[in-house]
């Protein structure tokens, strides 16, 4: 198929924005656990207290936004359309995941602490005040 036509230099400009940023993100956001939450994202070493500082002061996911921004950052540069699909498997598998087991576990581990959480800040998407 050969190599992307130039127009699509801006296009693989913005992707390498979107790593780079995406690995800011989930550095700053891995540090938070650390610090913050006394713990880290692992499910084998969980945050003992609620982690609400930071990026998660505006969404309650940003490793995990992160990571799929990622993902098109990479499709951009790359120019290789299959990883719409990838994209595609890794929101379901996330979105899946949050809804289905960490959520549950974070109201069971923080109550109505988190339940006030959940009721400030979006989950993918930062709330207009």
């Amino acid at each position: 198929m050969g190599r992307p036509l130039g127009y699509l230099f801006p296009l693989r400009l913005a992707g390498i924005a979107l790593v780079v940023a995406s690995g800011a993100v989930l550095v700053h956001a891995f540090a938070r656990f650390v610090v913050e939450g006394l713990g880290t994202p692992a499910p084998a070493a969980p945050p003992e207290r609620l982690v609400v500082g930071g990026l998660y002061r505006y969404v309650r996911n940003p490793m995990y936004v992160a990571s799929v921004a990622a993902i098109v950052g990479q499709l951009l540069v790359l120019w290789r359309l299959d990883l719409i699909w990838y994209t595609i498997a890794v929101t379901v598998v996330v979105v899946l995941f949050v809804h289905l087991y960490e959520e549950p576990r974070l109201r069971a581990q923080f109550g109505s602490q988190y339940a006030e959480y959940q009721r400030r800040v979006g989950r993918w998407f930062p709330r207009l005040r």
